[in-house]
């Protein structure tokens, strides 16, 4: 594929132009480097694994209404590099499915031919904010997410049928209204309103159903990540009949899939609109052996009378706290899968639980997300006698 149109301007990408091999040996390079430099005394550290797909891989994508110029015409897109209040027309990018690209040019050209004006971030008015949209990837449904202030005049009837007629491979499940009144430059939903159609698209990983709703995290890459799943499950020596713990569980994705061979598997996430997709998702599949408790790790585990036999974490990009790494090492398992968006955090967090009794045996990084910066990893901690 040609290198894209607005590599040069466009802040999404990191790596457009770059061989993908000379990517994969930046990224690799990037946790070796981190992991040597903190004296990680680990067994592998194992090739880093390429995406299944360089391209039209993202299952989510949130652009921006602004301008290029200063009170030049309205454009949707993502912020120019280097420039916060610049936002680049990105109807060609190369990391969404084309009906992508169709959704955002019929949505610009509609709030251009009605003269809506775009918020500004200084002055804290205007009327188009976002656009968010997402894309079932097993099931062929989209989800389409005009993101307003509450200022008036926005055609919401002209709207619906704009999107309905575009030509598009996906089947749009539902066009909504996010109404946001907040001062920051992030979405925020003071009301949704469910235009046509419903609130949530359906996806499907390793046979699983899941219900994804307009604000539920779920992973972008849907290939890549049942890769890395598949893997990091299988790094357990044996978890049939055990009990599991899966904090900071999200929506749940890994929990029901290691809840088809454990006992029980408990979920921990602090984020409550994502418990509440993980246990509808769990129903929807038929595992009445999955608890979802809505915390953060460290307090609902003080609370906990179980015992885990095996632990599998998947922190944001902050990583563990002390007192959670604490908490966990003080369970003693044998094994723990340590899944990481954030190399930076990772090493200090496998230094920390290393000096208390954990050797890891292997780091194997996983490239998501081709073309930017972020790598995701899997490592494995056994505990020393």
């Amino acid at each position: 594929m040609e290198k894209c149109r607005d590599c040069q301007i466009c802040g999404g990408c990191t790596y457009q132009g770059v061989p993908y091999e000379d990517q994969l040996s930046n990224k690799f390079g990037e946790v070796r480097g981190l992991v040597e430099r903190k004296d990680i005394k680990y067994g592998q550290l194992l090739p880093i694994e390429p995406a299944p797909h360089q391209y039209e891989y993202r299952n989510k994508m949130e652009y921006t209404f602004g301008d290029m110029e200063k009170n030049g015409p309205t454009t949707l897109g993502m912020h120019k590099k280097g420039h916060f209040m610049s936002i680049v027309t990105v109807d060609e990018c190369q990391l969404v499915h084309p009906d992508f690209n169709r959704i955002l040019a019929g949505t610009l050209k509609f709030v251009q031919e009605r003269g809506y004006s775009h918020y500004h971030k200084r002055k804290h008015t205007g009327l188009m904010r976002h656009l968010i949209v997402r894309r079932g990837v097993r099931t062929g449904e989209m989800l389409v997410n005009i993101c307003t202030s509450s200022e008036d005049g926005f055609d919401e009837a002209a709207y619906v049928d704009m999107i309905m007629n575009l030509e598009l491979e996906h089947q749009v499940a539902g066009i909504l209204r996010t109404i946001n009144d907040r001062l920051a430059d992030a979405v925020y939903c003071d009301e949704l309103r469910v235009l046509c159609g419903r609130d949530y698209y359906m996806e499907e990983i390793f046979g699983l159903k899941f219900k994804v709703s307009a604000f539920a995290f779920f992973q972008t890459n849907v290939e890549a990540i049942e890769n890395l799943y598949s893997y990091a499950v299988g790094l357990i020596d044996d978890f049939e009949n055990k009990e599991v713990f899966d904090l900071y569980c999200g929506t749940g994705t890994i929990t029901q899939v290691l809840a088809r061979k454990a006992s029980r598997v408990i979920g921990i996430e602090i984020n409550e609109g994502a418990v509440e997709s993980a246990r509808v998702n769990a129903q929807l599949n038929g595992l009445d052996n999955c608890e979802f408790i809505c915390g953060d790790v460290f307090k609902v585990l003080e609370t906990l009378d179980e015992k885990p036999e095996v632990i599998v974490v998947d922190p944001p990009r902050v990583g563990m706290t002390t007192d959670a790494m604490d908490k966990i090492i003080s369970y003693g398992v044998d094994q723990i899968v340590y899944i990481s968006c954030n190399p930076k955090t990772l090493v200090e967090n496998l230094y920390y639980m290393q000096y208390y009794g954990y050797k890891v045996e292997s780091i194997k990084p996983f490239d998501n997300f081709c073309m930017t910066k972020h790598c995701e990893s899997v490592a494995l901690l056994r505990r020393q006698a």
